[in-house]
């Protein structure tokens, strides 16, 4: 199997887990954890969590929203200049946890570099 497929799979993985019993900035130990165990080269170091991440939260946040017809997502749409769009919102959520994970996964790189 591909090394950047593993990585992302793994990424999810552990999130997913990390959700269970840690607060929202738990991928950002995700995607450290897979940084450092697996490290990637040039871009893919930060693409890689930032799209496994941002599809989780993007795919989890659509789960959750649709199955009280996206009420909440309309009002906290409302807050920002989203024209009450939840589809805007979860986007937007998507790419905040995306960001803190491949911040995080390049953070991860750089420390396994670092410890050779």
């Amino acid at each position: 199997m591909n090394k950047t497929l593993v990585h992302f799979l793994t990424t999810i993985f552990l999130a997913g887990i990390f959700g269970l019993v840690l607060p929202w900035w738990s991928v950002m130990i995700a995607a450290l954890i897979t940084g450092f165990a697996l490290p990637l080269e040039k871009v893919k170091v930060f693409l890689t969590p930032f799209l496994a991440i941002f599809l989780y939260w993007g795919i989890y946040c659509w789960v959750l929203s649709s199955n009280n017809d996206f009420i909440l997502a309309k009002k906290i749409a409302r807050l920002f200049p989203l024209d009450e769009n939840p589809y805007l919102l979860i986007v937007l959520t998507g790419i905040v946890g995306g960001l803190a994970a491949g911040t995080s996964g390049w953070l991860g790189k750089e420390l396994h570099t670092l410890r050779k």
